[in-house]
């Protein structure tokens, strides 16, 4: 179960929003029982979003996990693979992307917790 929420200043085409969802879909195997078939993707485009001061392309990605606790080198392997693919569609330079992770052992899901 996990969600994946991209912001970035960059106004985003349709076919750049469908390489971000196509891409990160397949990346989120990289963790352990993860798959695009549980992925919940939102992606934010055109906001106010400033790094270092300055407006250029930038983003941010937060990954939020259904887990007791996020496997390091999984995600060291993500960080890799969702910089490469934002830099890529976005336009924005690897060191203007963060990563952020979050886990969680509690997840409610169709009415239920996991």
């Amino acid at each position: 179960m996990p969600f994946l929420q991209v912001k970035t200043n960059v106004t985003v085409t349709p076919e750049q929003a469908e390489a971000v969802r196509s891409g990160l879909g397949e990346s989120i195997s990289i963790f352990p029982g993860k798959s695009e078939a549980w992925l919940m993707l939102s992606l934010e485009d055109g906001k106010r979003l400033w790094f270092q001061g300055t407006p250029e392309p930038a983003a941010i990605a937060e990954i939020s996990l259904y887990a007791r606790e996020v496997d390091p080198a999984a995600a060291g392997r993500m960080t890799a693979a969702v910089t490469a693919l934002l830099s890529r569609t976005l336009g924005a330079p690897a060191g203007r992307i963060y990563v952020k992770y979050d886990s969680t052992p509690l997840w409610g899901w169709n009415g239920n917790n996991f």
